[in-house]
Formats: C-alpha cells, sequence, structure tokens
C-alpha cells in the first residue's frame, strides 16, 4: 500500500444499522471488519476520513417532505452518530453531507470538513490519488462516492467484505457492484489486504 492512500468509511451511522430508522440489513456485521482494517492502515500510516449524513429536521430528502426516505441521521441525534463500536481514530477526518435541505447528498464528495473544505479539496491537501471505501450503503452512498471518485480521477479499491447494501430492490447491491467495477474500481476482501 502507497502512503497516497486513504481509508474512506462512509456513514457508519446509528441510523444506517439495525434499530435504526434506515436500517441497511446487517450493516453493524461489517463494523468488526472495519476496525480490523483501520488497525491495518493504522499502521501504514494511512489516514481515514467518515463520511457521515448530517441532515436538517427538515429535508426534501425526507417522506414528509417529498423525498423517498424516512426521516434519518438528523443533526446532533443518537442516529446521527457514528456506530458506538466503530473505532475512529482521534485524527480521523469527519466529513459532513446532506446539510442542504434542498438537496439529496448521496456522494461523500458532496460532504465537507468543519473548515467547509469538500472531500476533493481535503484529499488533494493531503496528496490523496487511491481510496479504499468501507461504509453503508452499497446501493446508494458507497456506489454514488465510488463513482464520483472514479470521475474525479481517484483509483478506488472497495473493501467487499466491508460494504452492505440497503437492497430496496432486489438485487440492487450486485448491480451496485457491477457498476463499480464497470467504471473503474477494484473489488477486495479485506483478507487480501493482509487483515
Amino acid at each position: 500500500m502507497k502512503h497516497s492512500s486513504a481509508f474512506l468509511i462512509i456513514d457508519l451511522q446509528n441510523d444506517f444499522c439495525p434499530g435504526g430508522s434506515l436500517a441497511v440489513p446487517h450493516g453493524n456485521e461489517i463494523v468488526p471488519v472495519v476496525n480490523r482494517c483501520l488497525e491495518l492502515f493504522a499502521e501504514k500510516k494511512i489516514p481515514v476520513i467518515a463520511s457521515r449524513d448530517w441532515h436538517p429536521a427538515r429535508s426534501s430528502h425526507f417522506r414528509e417532505f417529498g423525498g423517498i426516505w424516512p426521516p434519518h441521521c438528523i443533526q446532533v441525534t443518537h442516529g446521527a452518530k457514528f456506530h458506538p463500536s466503530l473505532h475512529l481514530p482521534s485524527n480521523a477526518v469527519i466529513v459532513s453531507k446532506g446539510m442542504d435541505p434542498e438537496r439529496n447528498d448521496y456522494s461523500a464528495f458532496r460532504a465537507m470538513d468543519a473548515r467547509g473544505m469538500d472531500l476533493e479539496q481535503i484529499l488533494e491537501e493531503k496528496g490523496i490519488n487511491h481510496l479504499y471505501v468501507a461504509g453503508l450503503a452499497t446501493d446508494y452512498c458507497v456506489k454514488e462516492s465510488v463513482l464520483d471518485a472514479l470521475r474525479l480521477g481517484f483509483a478506488v479499491t472497495v473493501i467487499s467484505d466491508a460494504v452492505m447494501g440497503v437492497e430496496l430492490q432486489e438485487g440492487d447491491s450486485q448491480r451496485a457492484t457491477k457498476e463499480m467495477t464497470a467504471t473503474g474500481a477494484k473489488m477486495r476482501s479485506s483478507h487480501d489486504l493482509g487483515v
């Protein structure tokens, strides 16, 4: 692994895990895999970036206001917190998306850090050209983030056992995986990373 890589963890939040308002079935089961990857990447001094949905209470993303989703990951609520078993390092960069009530922000490339820098700017600042990707959900935010990364010229490795789909329609995750790989993403198991 080169030091020009970063580990991007997408939306591993309470509301997307069992018991949450928009739960990915078995979404919590990727947490131990992500934690093992975090240990490996820490040894290699690979930076960690974690995206999160950070919606206002009123959002066109939600059914009540014309969207397709139940309310989820509302700012400063339990549902918006990262899964309690996720071992995010203290120096992880947190980027937030979905703050504009008029926009559907699935991709982590629509997220910003506390300084107002977007993900692409952060990666450029750190000299990153390759992303290892994990998180939720394969068929929405993971897919859109990966496709944006590829469009912007980043190399992407999706950690296949560290992502999980919501599957609104059966086969959505498989279709998302095919689209990502057809566009240039590599799929690798965490075991192939030496984890």
